[in-house]
């Protein structure tokens, strides 16, 4: 890799940390990125599950007081999580490579459509959660509990857009305050990625050079994104968002 390319996957780094934070689909950026410049998609998707852990870190340790008193709602939903992760993480490892191709541009179009409709999503989460007509479990029931987990799949498998769809659930499910829930949803997304990068960093292909250089950036971005991302048009952020996934989607259609 050339110095301009590790600049480049550091920037990458940078810009998905900050959008993880506001928007929380970062991995559309990194992942194309490493494509481009030629690593091997499970490779380069083992690579950025590791790099960015770090930056998953930096955003729980920025929502801790939010996450006060979830002590037993975060013991549930963490148990799906890291179960879930860790199917993900197997598939991934066990599927032939071809799969992976095959598999991860539908996943990828899954997730720009997420991203496109998520101010929709979130205006009927709002809603529905200030009607408050139907009582529902505290910490949302089995129902809630298998959606995590096959969210983790998801994430262990690929991730784009995980947080995404976990605040949308957990918003449907469990009558708390958005703030509160974006904090577990924090911690589930970091579950996911952490015990991902355990198995992966144990037998899988690592390219250590990405993992550094998307950890910097991320945990720098995280910062960013926490101070300055929420002052930039979300508009923007997901049109940039859709441009990279768009290429990456193509890219893999025609590598």
């Amino acid at each position: 890799m050339t110095w301009l390319e590790m600049v480049a996957v550091f920037a990458a780094g940078i810009a998905a940390g900050g959008i993880n934070t506001v928007v929380g689909s970062g991995t559309l950026l990194t992942f194309p990125t490493l494509l481009a410049f030629g690593i091997p998609p499970v490779t380069a998707n083992v690579s950025n599950t590791i790099g960015l852990v770090p930056g998953s870190i930096s955003g729980v340790i920025g929502y801790r007081r939010e996450l006060a008193g979830q002590r037993a709602r975060l013991a549930q939903l963490g148990t799906a999580s890291l179960l879930g992760g860790t199917t993900g993480a197997i598939l991934l490892l066990v599927l032939p490579p071809d799969a992976f191709k095959a598999i991860v541009p539908v996943l990828i179009i899954v997730a720009l459509v997420l991203v496109v409709v998520q101010p929709r999503l979130a205006a009927w989460v709002k809603k529905r959660r200030e009607s408050n007509d139907a009582p529902a479990p505290r910490h949302g029931g089995p129902i809630l509990l298998a959606a995590v987990y096959a969210t983790g799949i998801y994430g262990g498998y690929f991730g784009a857009a995980q947080g995404v769809l976990l605040i949308g659930l957990l918003g449907v499910f469990v009558h708390e305050d958005i703030q509160r829930l974006n904090g577990v949803k924090n911690v589930l997304a970091l579950l996911v990625n952490a015990v991902s990068a355990v198995i992966f960093i144990v037998v899988a292909e690592v390219d250590w050079t990405v993992v550094a250089l998307i950890a910097g950036g991320s945990i720098i971005g995280g910062q960013l994104g926490a101070t300055v991302g929420r002052r930039l048009s979300p508009t923007v952020l997901r049109g940039v968002i859709v441009v990279v996934g768009t290429i990456a989607v193509v890219r893999l259609l025609t590598a």
